[in-house]
């Protein structure tokens, strides 16, 4: 195991907390059990990963304008020579690495507005890169999920096959690879990495009711829903605007959580609606933040799928705001599965109605959340283990299974 060269991949420090979280839960894997490992990154945001991180890291696009649209030659220009340049920036990096890790993420799904040229292309790069030089690519615990678009569907099935090592974080992850034609027989299913993370107590409330914690997000529905993303993104924010004024109306502290530096304007916009001292915005710049938040609060409703995590792992009863089946799977998982409201057709009363009925289950539910999050933890170590097994050579297997035994 001497000198082993582990690489991460991903869009991580760019902004998005969930990312990051996954990163953070590899991470403490890999300091934990192979310490002696070379680790360093190819990712969206390199200065972020390596300050906060303490890793090398390099830009995992050649061109910086990457994600911005192209209107302009120059710029259609950069793009298309940029994806010549990745291939080779790609291939090289892969090269020099034994192992590289993509830790979790949605990166084999379009629930949100994706371009196949984008992230989809940078990650068949990697595994068609791994396949070439002898690197084994591993997928760990990434979700995915059905995909109209037939490019992205064709790039994202072509890296699944090519890594050789796949772990999804819920059931329909792995349901929809395999209908994308992949064989996904000795592929497992886990919670989501962000579990291993360390998380404050949630302390059951008492006395009158106290705060809410509402995460919200820039919502304009997916991939399939181009041709009407302002009427489902006016439709989410006016559905939430009317909840958070209504938890006002009833003397309720709101804090207002993102996931996202995208998320800033929808923030801007509640405040702008509900002027009330009693609306205020977190600025959480981790997952251990959003933890801390929300272990902080009676009760949770969000919609960014690590938020969700955050309160379920904190122990705090959580309402989901559900845009994706993603997010359907984790409530079922942590057993709070009645609790989910559609994200493109949110109903303001029949929020508050649900939003009611948890907080009079709250003693119940906090202690199920415990349950299952001692259990989540569990689960977790035999992914590590199961990681180590398939990753790492032969002489290492007993590694794995004092990981396995470990409490």
């Amino acid at each position: 195991m001497s000198g082993v060269r582990v690489g991460v991949f991903g869009l991580l420090g760019s902004g998005n907390l969930g990312n990051d979280g996954s990163l953070e839960a590899v991470l403490g894997y890999l300091r934990d059990a192979h310490p002696e490992a070379v680790v360093d990154a190819l990712c969206g945001g390199p200065e972020v990963v390596t300050a906060r991180y303490g890793i090398p890291a390099t830009r995992m696009h050649w061109y910086r304008g990457e994600y911005r649209t192209a209107s302009r030659a120059g710029a259609i220009a950069g793009k298309g020579l940029g994806k010549l340049v990745d291939a080779f920036r790609t291939a090289a990096w892969v090269r020099r690495h034994d192992v590289v890790i993509v830790p979790g993420m949605g990166v084999l799904e379009a629930t949100l507005p994706l371009r196949p040229w984008g992230f989809p292309y940078a990650l068949f790069l990697l595994c068609a890169s791994g396949r070439l030089f002898g690197t084994r690519v591993a997928l760990v615990g990434v979700g995915a999920a059905p995909i109209g678009n037939r490019p992205t569907r064709a790039l994202v099935r072509w890296s699944a096959r090519l890594a050789a090592y796949r772990s999804y974080r819920d059931a329909p992850s792995r349901d929809a690879l395999r209908e994308m034609g992949v064989d996904t027989a000795r592929d497992e299913v886990y919670p989501d990495l962000a579990f291993s993370l360390p998380a404050p107590q949630a302390s059951a409330p008492s006395g009158p009711p106290g705060q809410v914690c509402v995460g919200v997000m820039d919502f304009h529905g997916g991939n399939d829903d181009r041709a009407r993303a302002e009427e489902i993104h006016r439709r989410y924010l006016d559905g939430t605007i009317r909840f958070v004024r209504a938890l006002v109306e009833d003397g309720r502290p709101v804090r207002l959580l993102t996931g996202d530096q995208v998320d800033a304007a929808v923030v801007a916009a509640i405040l702008d609606a509900v002027d009330s001292a009693l609306v205020t915005a977190a600025e959480a710049a981790s997952l251990a933040d959003l933890m801390k938040e929300t272990a902080a609060a009676d009760t949770v409703v969000a919609i960014r799928y690590h938020n969700l995590i955050c309160a379920l792992k904190a122990g705090t009863p959580t309402l989901a705001v559900s845009y994706a089946r993603k997010s359907d799977a984790l409530m079922d998982r942590m057993g709070l599965g009645a609790y989910c409201h559609p994200a493109r057709e949110v109903d303001a009363d029949r929020l508050l109605e649900q939003f009611r009925e948890l907080e009079r289950r709250s003693a119940d539910l906090r202690r199920t959340l415990t349950e299952r999050n001692l259990a989540a933890v569990r689960q977790l170590q035999d992914q590590f283990a199961a990681l180590t097994a398939v990753l790492y050579p032969a002489t290492d297997r007993t590694r794995a299974h004092a990981l396995r035994e470990t409490p």
